[in-house]
């Protein structure tokens, strides 16, 4: 499945290719979009939805967390890789 482009240039893949590559399900996708766990633009998601995807898969399956706990993680982390780039930054000044 070829990639559909954004306005702004980015690709986009549909529901189903992103269930194909984390071998799942579009009702368990629209159901990680309507909780707010994924965030897609229509049926459309980018290429980092689909990386969070898996690492909600793997966190889960590995850890054990539930969907709520492995999105939390998941936030946290790129919290945390936010502040650690603005920490470098104040620090470079």
């Amino acid at each position: 499945m070829l990639p559909i482009e954004s306005p702004d240039g980015e690709q986009l893949f549909t529901f189903e290719y992103a269930a194909l590559v984390n071998d799942t399900s579009t009702t368990v996708l629209q159901i990680y979009a309507q909780l707010g766990v994924i965030q897609a633009i229509g049926n459309l998601l980018h290429s980092r939805e689909i990386a969070r995807i898996a690492q909600i898969k793997r966190l889960r399956q590995d850890l054990g967390l539930n969907l709520v706990g492995a999105a939390m993680v998941l936030d946290m982390a790129t919290e945390l890789a936010q502040l650690r780039t603005r920490l470098k930054v104040y620090q470079s000044q």
